[in-house]
């Protein structure tokens, strides 16, 4: 079973969960208790220089008596939850906060030693052994004249910290878990919006790819997912038609190459047999003839095309006068005009009008736009072939009074071996080739044709080729 992405999006949820717990349970709440801890080693080294330099001072300078000084020792143990210690440089400790105010006698911190506090001002632990519990432990010197003649010490349990960061953490856990409810709102609007219709569009695809182009995509959305639908289900409306287009292709050059070969076939047969007397032979071989030149038009155009259909197209870019093409190309319709009846109107801009394009290949594009106007023309028409120059552009066009072309087919005569049903029965020689060839030329050049067209009223080809700059120009 191929795996899919909602897994793996629920895996990244659950794992974006537990690194969240983890990260909280660990770095959050290692660095939240050192901010703490930092915090209140800063407030009570205040409060211990606020003691030093006031009350302490005052009680070796004799301004305040001991009872006084212990009464406000006791006030600001109750204030900081903090014993207050007055130590003297060997460790006596002369006045504790937290003994009663009666109690005289005096304790003894037998290690003590100024100097493991180091170049800090705090310490943790059980200071030298003395509490069961780790105390924060911050001091500040009682300078009197300039000497020192003790230390003030502030002892704050590390319990009342731990309590204040768990108190951090715990909001931080609930803000990871308002997160984790948020990715999980997050991940359900990606699994509606992106997930299932993806799901949806690979179904189709699939559909599709069995050859089921009627199977629905039903995707309705303004984005890029609704937009890859919507091309998903333009393709499969395409590719529906596609075996029609498949088929009519194959039967229209089936048509093409099987008519000629049959008549071909046929007339040798009877002229073999006996069947066409001698006398008239010479009117069936002409018939086969034209047939054969039929069959090689055919060949000769399909292997033109693609030439043409290669990318890199060789083009022999040169100046020549377009009018002068038209004009010599149009009276290589003269015969064939005569016997239709048909008169070419050429409106040319000026006596001379220079492109700088292929002229073989333009030529050609010329020839099979009149070839293709005479076919469908009536009698005692007009085919009109017009230059005219606009914005450094030279456009031709070429106009017939004929049967015209349906909308629907509008788009598809670019096709190969392409007839419409109505062009079918009057386009006795074509090859269904030659608008497909025009194209080819046209794009090679980089330049534009587009096709104007009523039905029972004309049909009009109009392209654009570079006009030629001289130098004074």
């Amino acid at each position: 079973m191929k795996r899919t992405i909602f897994p793996k999006l629920l895996g990244g949820y659950l794992l974006f969960g537990i690194l969240g717990f983890f990260v909280v349970s660990t770095m959050t709440s290692y660095f939240s208790f050192q901010y703490i801890k930092k915090n209140e080693v800063s407030n009570l080294y205040k409060e211990a220089n606020l003691i030093s330099s006031d009350y302490a001072v005052s009680y070796y300078s004799d301004t305040i008596t001991l009872e006084d000084f212990k009464q406000r020792l006791k006030a600001l143990n109750v204030y900081l939850a903090a014993q207050i210690w007055v130590i003297d440089m060997n460790g006596n400790i002369l006045v504790n906060s937290a003994s009663s105010l009666d109690n005289t006698g005096s304790e003894v911190i037998s290690d003590f030693n100024i100097n493991e506090f180091k170049n800090r001002y705090y310490q943790s632990g059980y200071f030298y052994g003395y509490f069961k519990e780790e105390h924060l432990s911050v001091y500040a010197p009682i300078s009197v004249n300039y000497k020192v003649k003790g230390y003030i010490i502030i002892h704050k349990p590390l319990d009342s910290l731990i309590t204040q960061n768990n108190g951090f953490l715990m909001i931080a856990y609930i803000t990871l878990a308002v997160l984790f409810i948020c990715a999980f709102l997050l991940l359900a609007f990606f699994t509606f919006t992106i997930i299932l219709p993806i799901k949806k569009i690979t179904k189709a695809a699939n559909e599709y790819a069995l050859g089921k182009f009627e199977h629905p995509v039903d995707v309705q959305s303004n984005d890029e997912i609704g937009y890859l639908a919507a091309s998903l289900t333009y393709m499969a409306a395409e590719l529906n038609t596609l075996e029609e287009d498949q088929r009519k292709f194959v039967s229209n050059v089936s048509h093409d190459f099987r008519s000629p070969l049959t008549s071909i076939k046929g007339y040798v047969e009877a002229m073999l047999d006996g069947t066409i007397p001698m006398e008239f032979q010479e009117k069936y071989l002409n018939i086969i003839l034209f047939e054969t030149e039929r069959l090689n038009k055919l060949t000769t155009s399909l292997l033109e095309l693609n030439k043409y259909g290669k990318r890199g197209i060789m083009l022999d870019i040169t100046k020549f006068d377009v009018n002068h093409t038209i004009k010599m190309t149009a009276q290589t319709f003269e015969g064939v005009c005569k016997e239709k009846r048909l008169s070419f109107e050429l409106i040319l801009t000026g006596q001379t009008l220079y492109a700088f394009a292929d002229m073989d290949k333009i030529q050609r594009v010329i020839y099979n736009l009149i070839d293709n106007a005479i076919k469908f023309s009536p009698a005692d028409s007009v085919i009109t072939v017009e230059t005219t120059v606009k914005n450094e552009k030279i456009f031709i066009s070429v106009k017939d009074r004929g049967i015209g072309i349906p909308k629907e087919s509008i788009g598809k005569i670019w096709e190969r071996f392409y007839k419409s049903d109505a062009s079918r029965g009057k386009d006795k020689k074509g090859t269904g080739l030659g608008l497909a060839i025009v194209k080819e030329i046209i794009q090679a050049h980089k330049e534009n044709i587009n096709v104007i067209s009523t039905e029972d009223v004309g049909t009009e080809f109009i392209f654009s080729l570079p006009l030629y700059q001289t130098e004074d120009e």
